[in-house]
Formats: structure tokens, C-alpha cells, sequence
């Protein structure tokens, strides 16, 4: 089969460009013909305050890219369109509605001789405009088939539009050893090649390194989706506990250093703001007891799993698929989402005498491969 993917990759940086990546490696060690046709410009940087782009590629490329797509040539896709229309699938990857008005012109442009899949890595925003669901109604409208990651962004893309909608879980995008790329914001995906970071038998590089640090670990863009602002008050209520913030702020960097600083944690809070180089990350991971997760909401997110490969437990919220990544209890704790009480709660628990060493024993890397063969073939059959 020829298969077309529209979306980001390298010199782009992130989640939708790691996944872009490795869909199209995988189609490829598949038996199809695939290209990636991206972008030379992909959004307005007003629209995207974080760096876009980086000089060295995380991970291993994909061969077949294009890189002619830009947001201010609308010729440009209208010519993307009348190229895909030799390709037996195109996949439109959709991260943001800002993506919609040129994937219009590509549609306009294939005038439908190819099959088209919209992929959803969102169907809407976090936070969302009033612009964002005539946006992708319009564009789910046009298309053949929608692939969304969870039964709850499915929900919505049915509610926008009639066309057939498959499920398949986010598969993970894993670090292989020495080799770990950050995504939108600092939170780092990597290719599903290669050795866990994990240790051997479940123990995570801190333990290998010695003892409890006392310090946990948000690690990604912060946006207020994710609940940064309840982590940090709740904090404050348990004493001798440190927190690392690192990644990019989508603005608030400055309400989040007013905040640390009213509630007096600025000798127990570290705010690395900005991008995280890929070789800086293992060492964040190294320093921490836990990755944090406290989402106000979430959909599909490699974090979890994330934290596991580095030998971490994780604690999060019951929100999206983060509860499905982690066994409370187990190899990390769940809390309710929205709740600085229930945060509280649950570092006060994860600190009580042994339990992150028995929590660290629990974590178990995961295996991309069955997570990949499923999300492969419900993409090439999404219209079954």
C-alpha cells in the first residue's frame, strides 16, 4: 500500500513528531511505500510560544519526508493534495486546530481519489477557542475515516461529524539507552529500539544511585491543564519534599514563580524553564524518587510509561490514560484529578517509610510492540 502521512517530523521536536516518525517506520518495516509530507513552516510562532525546531534529530529520521508544506502558501496545499492523490491512504495528523485550514487545501487538491484518515491526537483542544470545533468539524466532515486514541475523544469526534471512528490506543515511545528525545515542552518520547532504561529487576536509576532524594519530578510543557498549581500548594503542606519543574512554560512562568514564592517554597522548588536537551534528561529522571502527574485532565499521554522506563513510580491523577499506565498501588499511586487534598494525600503516602523503594520494585518497563501491531492495524483498517 502507499501510504501518505501529513504531519511534523524532524527538525520539528515532540510527541506528534516523534510519533509521525515512527508510524511511518513502522508502515515502511510493514511492506508499504511511504512518504511524510511536512512542514517548512508549521505554525505562526505567536500561536506556539516553545521552540519548534532543533538541530539535531531525536532519534532515527524517516528517508522520505517532504518538506514543503508552510501555513502562509496556500498553494502550496493544494499541490500537497494533488500529489497524494496517487497514494492509496493519506493520514492528516491532527495535533491543533490551526492545522485545519491547510489540511482544507490539501483536501480541496485530492479532491477525493485517495482514501483520507484524520489521526487525532487531540480532537479538541485542553483549552479550547470558539474557533476550534467548527474547525475540525469542518475537516472531519471531509474525510473518510477518524482514528482517536481513547473511547472519550472518540465521543467528540462523533459528536462533530458522521464520519466512521476507530479507537487505538497512543502506543508508547520509549527511551532506548543513551538515546531519549523531549516533546512539546520538555516531555521526552524516544524510538521503541534498544534497551529500557529501566534497571534490571525494576530498580530505577535513582535507587541505583542511592537512597531517597525526597524530590520529585514534573517533567513537560506546563500548561494549566496539567495542574502544576495544585502540585505546588499541595507541596507546601508536606514538609522535607522537593519538586523539580522542568520544561517549557506555555506563559505563567511568572504567576508560577509568584506562586512558589507566596507559598514559601523557593529552597524546596527548582524551576528549569525551557527546553530539555535529550542528554539532560535521563539525569532529571536520576535525581527524582517519582514522576508527577497531576492533570486536571488528560487524553492519551506517554508520560506514564515514561516514568516507568526510567525505573520511576509515578504519581497521577484519574484522568485519561494515565490511570490506565499506572497500577495504584503498584507501580505508582492514583489520586482524584482537580484536588490539592487528594495530592496532599497521596505524596504524604508515597513517603511513608519504604514505600518508594517498594513502589520502585514494582515498575516494570513496557513493551511497544503489541501497542504498535494494534495501532497499525486499526490506522490501515479504520473504515472496518
Amino acid at each position: 500500500m502507499r501510504v501518505a502521512i501529513v504531519g511534523p517530523t524532524y527538525p520539528y521536536k515532540g510527541g506528534g513528531a516523534q510519533h509521525t516518525t515512527e508510524l511511518a517506520h513502522r508502515l515502511t518495516a510493514l511492506g508499504h511505500e511511504v512518504v511524510i509530507e511536512s512542514w517548512r513552516a508549521q505554525y505562526p510562532s505567536f500561536l506556539y510560544p516553545g521552540q519548534q525546531t532543533i538541530s539535531a534529530p531525536e532519534g532515527e529520521p524517516f528517508p522520505g519526508v517532504r518538506r514543503e508544506l508552510d501555513w502562509r502558501r496556500p498553494d502550496g496545499w493544494l499541490r500537497c493534495g494533488r500529489r497524494l492523490r496517487g497514494a492509496d491512504l493519506a493520514v492528516l495528523t491532527l495535533l491543533s486546530p490551526v492545522q485545519v485550514p491547510p489540511y482544507l487545501g490539501i483536501l480541496a487538491g485530492l479532491r477525493r481519489a485517495t482514501e483520507v484518515v484524520a489521526l487525532c491526537h487531540n480532537v479538541l483542544p485542553h483549552e479550547r477557542k470558539p474557533y476550534d470545533a467548527p474547525l475540525v468539524r469542518a475537516l472531519l466532515r471531509r474525510v473518510d475515516r477518524v482514528l482517536a486514541h481513547s473511547e472519550e475523544q472518540a465521543g467528540l469526534a462523533r459528536g462533530l461529524a458522521p464520519a466512521p471512528v476507530r479507537v487505538a490506543g497512543l502506543p508508547p515511545h520509549l527511551p532506548s539507552k543513551g538515546e531519549s528525545l523531549a516533546a512539546p515542552g520538555g516531555e521526552m518520547l524516544a524510538a521503541s529500539k534498544g534497551e529500557s532504561l529501566a534497571a534490571s529487576g525494576g530498580e530505577s536509576l535513582a535507587a541505583a544511585s542511592g537512597g531517597v532524594r525526597r524530590r520529585l519530578l514534573f517533567f513537560g510543557m506546563v500548561r494549566p491543564y496539567k495542574g502544576l498549581d495544585l502540585l505546588l500548594r499541595a507541596l507546601a503542606r508536606v514538609p522535607g519534599v522537593s519538586l523539580t519543574v522542568a520544561g517549557e512554560f506555555w506563559g505563567g512562568l511568572e504567576e508560577t514563580r509568584a506562586l512558589v514564592a507566596e507559598l514559601g517554597l523557593d529552597d524546596r522548588v527548582e524551576l528549569r524553564p525551557g527546553y530539555v536537551a535529550a542528554d539532560d534528561v535521563p539525569g532529571l529522571f536520576a535525581g527524582a524518587d517519582a514522576l508527577v502527574l497531576p492533570y486536571r485532565s488528560a487524553t492519551a499521554s506517554q508520560n506514564a510509561w515514561l516514568g516507568h522506563e526510567h525505573g520511576l513510580p509515578v504519581i497521577a491523577t484519574r484522568v485519561g490514560a494515565l490511570a490506565d499506565h499506572v497500577t495504584d498501588g503498584v507501580d505508582g499511586l492514583l489520586a482524584e484529578p482537580g484536588s490539592v487534598d487528594a495530592l496532599t494525600e497521596v505524596i504524604g503516602r508515597f513517603y511513608q517509610d519504604g514505600e518508594p523503594q517498594r513502589l520502585r520494585l514494582g515498575v516494570k518497563a513496557v513493551d511497544p510492540e503489541p501497542h504498535w501491531a494494534a495501532y497499525t492495524a486499526a490506522l490501515l483498517s479504520a473504515g472496518a
